[in-house]
């Protein structure tokens, strides 16, 4: 449902966007000056050496100079300072335009569409566009790791149980109004890589098991060795050793370093690869734990990150830091040198190596708490976003779906409908013209259970439902390259959904569009009819459209619990007009020849001759 301009969340969106721009134009101007000042020091210093280097200017100048490129470099410090809060504030903007954008609709232009969880196979994503364009995984998808990202997506492409629902609720219901905070979070793990980050290389290079095992003999004697060559330097200056004795101490440090060379590089090249910005996590965890939060679920969460008694994750993640920075300095032009004589990467990495060996296993959980949060952010902005929704009532005893009211989620103004299905074996048999609503009504359906069973509110003035499989045969495709027909393709999906309402054991919803069109019309009726009674018999419910009039007659079979309810049209002038309202009872109009007679096809409403 698109939300009216004065409503909190557009208002709020406005709010932040405008700050944001606000904060970022007055980096812009700060930026500027520090560039000026970075340019007038450097013709300054140009200047000044130049004048020296002439004997324009006394050699005491030449202090000048220095001062000159010290004040250059710390100028560019704090010009690299301006520039990072530049980033983070274009990507407040970024996430505001985006929240203004899933109001307005153009939340269907957003590139994370999940087409890598799109699955032909899957029971029920492909037919109710869970994944791809216009899908809700679109809709909702606010991540920064790849982590979050497929939390989410196995949170809508599986149903929860009611006491895991009932938590998700109660922490998105607790993070939806703290905008800020779920924004802090976002812009923090999107702010250290262009590409949402993957944890998953990290974490394995946490879990591996030690790498430097092969060269644990060189550890105490890079301690101990540079400073007794550095000793026998001093005391040969002094002449109290040979002044060449020191050479033998190098030469054995450049021994080790060769030594080990090989094995440091290995564990280098693993570390690098597996790093991929995630030494500047800490302000990201430290946000995470600094926010206050009552809900048991969110709680549980933040203890996650801290054992007790221990630093926290963000402490963990700063030491890090550190260390990899000495690893970084082997880019610099004077490292050979100063690893020559102090054995610089031996230290470096067993520090890194000893830093893994005490976090290593525990590096899983503080990412998949990470990724937990990233999730639950989601579903509370989407609950932010509409207000109208509503949070479904969840029961133990099903199959259940009941709701008053109920539209598409993913329609900007949809028709609402009441739909009913209390308890098993209770189905809805869908009738009605072409175009007038009966497939839009299943996936509607269908699309709030997947909603509400991965802890998010649903359209709805009221939505009751029991912790089900959701199953559905709606688009279902013929393959050439596998050799089969869009007949075979069906009978494959139907023996699928049979086969998992059976495993089920009832707790099960099935949606059913049109099945079997591949076949004549009378074994159509016979068959649809059976496997609507194979279905109730597992006692799943569901709801099944069909132009077959007959199939009408299981309401009047005893026992049954199918009810059969319709979408109908009507003519204005020679315009057919849709209602999408649902009604009791079996459709009494077609509108099959109309869609011809107006697409242009010539045909007649006269028998066929005999």
């Amino acid at each position: 449902m698109t939300a009216p301009a004065e409503s909190t969340p557009h208002r709020t969106y406005t709010e932040r966007r405008a700050a944001a721009q606000a904060r970022l134009a007055v980096l812009d101007r700060v930026s500027a000056r520090y560039a000026n000042l970075r340019g007038l020091t450097f013709l300054g210093a140009a200047g000044i050496a130049g004048l020296t280097g002439f004997g324009k200017l006394p050699k005491p100048y030449w202090w000048a100079v220095v001062g000159a490129i010290v004040f250059y470099a710390v100028l560019a410090v704090l010009h690299h300072y301006v520039f990072r809060r530049e980033a983070r504030e274009r990507l407040y903007v970024t996430l505001n335009e985006r929240g203004l954008a899933r109001l307005s609709g153009a939340w269907r232009e957003f590139m994370d569409r999940g087409e890598r969880f799109l699955s032909s196979s899957h029971l029920y994503t492909p037919d109710l566009d869970v994944f791809g364009q216009a899908s809700l995984f679109q809709l909702l998808n606010e991540t920064a790791t790849k982590a979050g990202e497929e939390r989410l997506a196995s949170w809508l492409s599986s149903s929860a149980s009611a006491e895991e629902v009932v938590a998700r609720q109660g922490a998105a219901q607790e993070l939806a109004p703290l905008v800020a905070f779920r924004q802090d979070v976002c812009v923090e793990a999107r702010v250290v890589s262009r590409e949402k980050a993957d944890p998953s290389h990290f974490i394995q290079w946490a879990e591996a098991g030690p790498s430097l095992d092969s060269i644990r003999w060189s550890r105490p004697l890079a301690i101990i060795l540079p400073p007794i060559t550095l000793t026998l330097y001093v005391l040969g200056q002094f002449s109290v050793v040979p002044g060449w004795v020191w050479w033998l101490g190098l030469f054995v440090q450049l021994g080790i370093a060769m030594a080990t060379l090989r094995t440091l590089r290995e564990m280098e090249a693993k570390m690098s690869a597996g790093e991929e910005g995630f030494v500047r996590y800490a302000p990201l965890f430290a946000r995470v734990e600094g926010q206050e939060v009552r809900h048991p679920l969110l709680q549980r969460l933040q203890s996650g990150l801290q054992r007790p008694g221990e630093p926290r994750v963000s402490a963990h993640f700063h030491r890090f830091s550190r260390l990899y920075s000495w690893v970084e300095f082997k880019r610099h032009q004077f490292h050979p040198l100063v690893h020559l004589f102090t054995l610089w990467d031996i230290h470096a990495l067993f520090a890194l190596e000893n830093w893994r060996a005490k976090h290593g296993k525990e590096v899983r959980r503080w990412f998949e708490a990470l990724a937990e949060l990233e999730a639950l952010s989601c579903l509370a902005g989407f609950a932010h976003d509409r207000p109208a929704f509503v949070w479904p009532a969840l029961v133990t005893e099903g199959p259940r779906v009941e709701a008053k009211e109920l539209g598409h989620p993913l329609l900007d103004s949809p028709v609402p409908n009441d739909v009913s299905l209390p308890g098993p074996r209770h189905a809805l048999l869908i009738t009605g013209s072409n175009m007038s609503g009966k497939t839009t009504l299943m996936r509607a359906v269908g699309a709030n259970v997947v909603l509400a069973l991965a802890g998010a509110p649903v359209c709805a003035r009221e939505f009751t439902l029991s912790p089900l499989q959701v199953l559905t045969s709606m688009r279902v495709k013929d393959s050439l390259e596998r050799g089969v027909s869009y007949f075979y393709a069906e009978v494959q999906r139907i023996k699928a959904v049979l086969d998992a309402a059976q495993a089920a054991k009832g707790q099960s919803l099935f949606l059913l569009d049109e099945i079997l069109l591949g076949t004549n019309t009378r074994e159509r009726q016979i068959a649809s009819r059976e496997v609507l009674r194979l279905l109730l018999g597992t006692g799943a419910c569901g709801a099944v459209t069909t132009h077959d009039l007959s199939l009408a007659a299981l309401a009047d079979e005893p026992g049954a619990h199918v009810v059969n309810v319709h979408f109908r049209d009507h003519l204005e002038g020679e315009k057919m007009v849709f209602d999408y309202k649902l009604r009791t009872g079996v459709v009494d109009t077609t509108n099959a020849l109309r869609v011809l007679r107006m697409a242009g096809v010539p045909v007649t409403e006269a028998e066929p001759s005999t």
